[in-house]
């Protein structure tokens, strides 16, 4: 079942569990636990292939991420930040991290289409709030040409679309030339009005089926568009703070979850071979233990806790700055937490090698993504404690 991040109950392998059972009737938890179900089946094969399986998205999409973010108006939850992270964790560790990876982004994508005019919200989300939006939006790329009529003509290619297989709406980033000089505007397509490359080729990750997208002359009329800008910026009037976070508040935290739950997963696995028989080189074995379950556990509170900031915190530079620190600060935490495993059980952890390997892989790929860089984080960081002197 899926578990809760702030649960403090104590998991066999020393660190603090993520969740108890889900609630007897309780139609949410009980739709995530078949998505996690499924996904850990078939993680193998989402490996494999590079995509989820199709009744994986579909269960994600049953379980409500793509509603989380969707305006109440459109029959959303309007969530929030802590608990779109707490439930991402929970899939990683008890599914698969690509499957937590589409969960998370499924409803980031969903916050970021609540940007669009009323009219394109309607088109979008007029039947069910459970639609599927893929994007690609960072850095943008392609042109998106202004049409006499008004609209764009909307042309080029956008690379890590995560499950854009699956999508029945993109949103793409694309530059609308200007007399003050190119502007980076999102675009939403219909499906059918884009194609999927199949160019996802990563070392880990690799069932979130992160493909690019194309667009050749594409019509997008003026309803189904926003400048970039106001994403970056937030919503400071909007009801929900979902909708009023400027979008680096949180962003790096959503990218960090699935890396938690994985990191936790591998450290259940390492465990059960840990303590199977005993090891020749046992104080080493202890040591990486103790070592990656701390860190493990601190990657956890920081994420909680930034979490909770995004949530309810008033909204300030130094905010934004501190959570991207801590963003990067918790998958350095992972990296170092499981790759200490994976050095010290070597190649013979028994059934489970497979699968760490996997999760190792998965880990590193999500502290390789441009939100968790630690440079620009931690110039960011600088400049809100130190001023703008410090660059």
């Amino acid at each position: 079942m899926p578990r809760a991040l702030l649960d403090d109950t104590a998991a066999p392998d020393g660190t603090a569990a993520i969740s108890g059972p889900a609630a007897p009737g309780d139609p949410a938890a009980l739709a995530a636990a078949l998505a996690a179900t499924l996904a850990a089946r078939d993680a193998d094969r989402a490996d494999q292939e590079r995509r989820l399986a199709g009744h994986t998205f579909d269960a994600l999409v049953a379980a409500g991420f793509a509603r989380h973010f969707v305006p109440r108006r459109w029959g959303g939850a309007e969530g929030g930040f802590a608990d779109l992270v707490r439930r991402a964790a929970a899939l990683a560790e008890d599914g698969c991290p690509s499957a937590a990876w589409c969960a998370a982004l499924l409803a980031a994508h969903g916050r970021f289409a609540a940007f669009l005019p009323a009219r394109g919200q309607q088109e979008l989300w007029g039947a069910t709030p459970d639609v599927r939006i893929a994007a690609a939006i960072s850095p943008p790329a392609g042109t998106a040409e202004p049409l006499p009529a008004g609209g764009w003509r909307l042309t080029g290619q956008w690379r890590y679309a995560s499950g854009v297989d699956f999508a029945d709406w993109v949103l793409l980033a694309a530059w609308e030339p200007s007399g003050s000089g190119p502007q980076a505007r999102v675009l939403a397509l219909p499906a059918g009005d884009f194609a999927v490359r199949q160019t996802w080729d990563a070392d880990g990750l690799r069932g979130t089926g992160s493909n690019s997208v194309l667009a050749d002359s594409a019509v997008v009329p003026p309803h189904r568009s926003f400048p970039l800008a106001d994403l970056l910026a937030g919503q400071p009037g909007a009801a929900a703070r979902c909708h009023a976070a400027p979008a680096q508040l949180a962003g790096g935290l959503l990218f960090a979850a699935p890396a938690l739950g994985a990191a936790r997963r591998a450290l259940r696995l390492w465990s059960r071979w840990a303590g199977a028989a005993p090891h020749r080189e046992a104080g080493a074995v202890h040591l990486a233990l103790a070592r990656s379950s701390a860190e493990a556990d601190a990657a956890r509170l920081l994420l909680a806790e930034a979490a909770r900031r995004a949530d309810t915190d008033p909204v300030t530079e130094h905010l934004v700055a501190r959570n991207r620190r801590d963003a990067v600060a918790t998958v350095d935490l992972l990296v170092t937490a499981v790759g200490r495993l994976v050095r010290t059980g070597g190649p013979d952890t028994g059934p489970e090698a497979g699968e760490l390997q996997r999760l190792w892989r998965d880990v590193r790929t999500v502290a390789s993504h441009g939100a968790l860089r630690p440079e620009p984080a931690a110039g960011a960081y600088a400049a809100a404690v130190l001023g703008p002197q410090a660059g």
